[in-house]
């Protein structure tokens, strides 16, 4: 059981409200303010009434959940414990298990009970913050089979039956999750493809939640879902502290100056292109939080596409004479030589990082953890000032 204080400090020109967990860390704090009344004699005075107003204010306030850094979902929460969650352009009434569905909902609001229970998971992204919030047992069901889970606690659950596998997000087993009594579904936004699906969902009386955590480019605003899934499952307060404490951990070295070094990000495909991140997606992000300069071409065109395939010859025009190579495990695979990384390519032994043997890989669990955007952000770091750097948590250097 965790506690929440809520803190007030009334001072000359406004007030301050913030929740503090039982660490007495802030969790979120807002300021309002009040006049000063003053009088030809020189003297001025406040109102209590003025203090008064300015606290509920606040406390108006505290209960909006404006993202720091998210721009995806925003939240109001209402008395009896309702909340309206937007994520994009939907819309979301959580409301408390047991009450009465509130009246007057927004039109096409889809309604789900809290905290959520007997969930089905299909949005691969989102399993780390169940796990940061140990709340695997709000899940029955997932769209990702035990093979397909790079997580330790998630290949366990679908292993030992605690998660069944309920079939993909374009065909999942509508028996099991009717028999199995699933409260919610959990889809990334690769279900609006699968419009029929989404809508048999719906008729048999199960909500779709679409969450859209990949969609951010800002690293602390994906680690920041974590907020929305404290609201699903009754656990703001630790979200919240959690988020805090992650985004804590990184102020060492973003009060850093820039290490400088300049790396790519990239993989092979089948047919010899390259994939690499767009200069706006949350990895080049990351390498300029860390200190060091991403290198991608950029062909200026607005486009919410994070990745896009090239030519090894752009490739080699960009990256060439690059500090440092990243190879991209999650599609193509590990690789842990610099030889096998030159048999899906020969061009880059010209590479000035592979001449300086400086190249490393991610591990394949890497993106599925979105709560450790901050341990890959240092990982970056290390490999940017440190060169005897060999492996972090999700980098490892090529031998």
């Amino acid at each position: 059981m965790h506690s929440t204080l809520l803190a007030f400090d009334i001072g000359t020109s406004g007030l301050k409200a913030s929740l503090v967990d039982e660490n007495l860390n802030i969790i979120r704090n807002v300021t309002t303010s009040y006049p000063t009344h003053h009088y030809p004699n020189g003297g001025c005075e406040q109102e209590a009434a003025d203090w008064w107003m300015s606290a509920v204010r606040a406390m108006l306030m505290l209960r909006e959940l404006v993202p720091e850094y998210a721009d995806e979902f925003s939240a109001t929460q209402y008395e009896g414990g309702y909340t309206l969650l937007q994520i994009g352009e939907a819309q979301y009434v959580l409301c408390p298990r047991g009450e009465q569905t509130p009246t007057g909902l927004p039109q096409g609001a889809a309604v789900i009970e809290t905290p959520i229970e007997n969930a089905y998971l299909t949005a691969t992204s989102a399993m780390d913050y169940f796990i940061s919030l140990d709340s695997l047992n709000a899940l029955a069901f997932s769209g990702t089979n035990a093979d397909g889970w790079y997580l330790p606690e998630a290949r366990q659950a679908l292993q030992t039956g605690a998660i069944a596998y309920a079939g993909k997000y374009s065909a999942p087993d509508y028996e099991m999750l009717l028999q199995g009594g699933c409260g919610v579904s959990i889809q990334s936004t690769m279900i609006l493809h699968s419009p029929d699906v989404k809508e048999q969902l719906e008729r048999l009386g199960i909500p779709v939640l679409v969450e859209r955590s990949s969609y951010e480019s800002d690293p602390l605003a994906r680690m920041e879902w974590i907020k929305v899934y404290g609201l699903l499952l009754d656990k703001l307060p630790q979200a919240e502290a959690i988020f805090a404490q992650k985004v804590a951990e990184l102020q060492p070295v973003l009060q850093q100056p820039a290490a400088g070094g300049t790396a790519a990000f990239f993989y092979i495909t089948s047919s010899g292109a390259v994939n690499v991140r767009r200069p706006n997606d949350y990895i080049a992000r990351m390498i300029g939080m860390a200190g060091g300069e991403y290198l991608a071409p950029d062909d200026g065109a607005e486009t919410a596409r994070s990745t896009e395939t090239i030519q090894m010859e752009q490739f080699y025009e960009t990256a060439h004479d690059a500090d440092y190579l990243i190879y991209n495990s999650t599609i193509d695979g590990e690789v842990h030589t610099v030889q096998e990384l030159l048999q899906k390519s020969s061009v880059l032994a010209d590479f000035a990082a592979v001449k300086a043997g400086r190249v490393y890989c991610t591990s394949k669990n890497f993106f599925q953890e979105p709560m450790s955007m901050a341990d890959f952000l240092l990982d970056v770091h290390t490999m940017l000032t440190d060169p005897d750097f060999t492996a972090g948590k999700y980098l490892y250097k090529l031998s």
